[in-house]
C-alpha cells in the first residue's frame, strides 16, 4: 500500500470514528505548520493503525479511552467518548469501563473521566434533544 492509499483508507475510517463534522474543523485548520501532522495522524493512526484487523473498532475504542484515562488526556478522551458511541460502544459498557480504570488507573482518573463522559453526554443530547441517543440509553444505532 502505498501512501497515497494508507491516506486514502485513513480519512475514511476517520470521518467513521470520529464523524464528518469533527474531521472537517480539523481539516479547516490544517496550515503550513500542521498540515505534516495532521496528513501523519490520518495515515498512521487512521489507516495503519485503526485498519487492522485484530481489533473490531468497537474495543479500539475501549481501548484508547482505557489509554487516555490513564495518560489523563482529557481533550482527547472527550474527543473518542463521542466517537466510541459511532463505533457502538454503549453507555453502560463506558460505565463499566470507568469502573475497571478506577482499580488500575486510580480513583481520580476515573472520577475525571466519568465527569467527562458526563459532559459530552450532556452536549450530545442538547444538540439532539427529540431522539433517543446512544448517549442517553446505550442502545445501539
Amino acid at each position: 500500500m502505498n501512501d497515497q492509499e494508507r491516506y486514502d483508507n485513513g480519512m475514511q475510517v476517520r470521518r467513521a470514528v470520529l464523524g464528518d463534522a469533527h474531521v472537517d474543523r480539523s481539516l479547516s485548520h490544517i496550515n503550513d505548520f500542521n498540515d505534516d501532522f495532521q496528513n501523519f495522524i490520518t495515515r498512521f493512526a487512521w489507516g495503519d493503525v485503526w485498519t487492522r484487523p485484530g481489533l473490531t473498532r468497537h474495543m479500539r475504542s475501549m481501548v484508547t479511552l482505557s489509554l487516555l484515562i490513564a495518560l489523563n488526556r482529557g481533550d482527547e478522551f472527550r474527543m473518542h467518548v463521542r466517537a466510541a458511541f459511532n463505533n457502538g460502544v454503549t453507555r453502560e459498557e463506558m460505565k463499566e469501563l470507568f469502573l475497571h480504570a478506577a482499580l488500575y488507573c486510580g480513583l481520580p482518573a476515573a472520577n475525571q473521566a466519568i465527569h467527562d463522559a458526563e459532559k459530552v453526554f450532556a452536549e450530545m443530547e442538547a444538540a439532539n434533544p427529540g431522539s433517543t441517543t446512544r448517549a442517553r440509553d446505550g442502545a445501539q444505532g
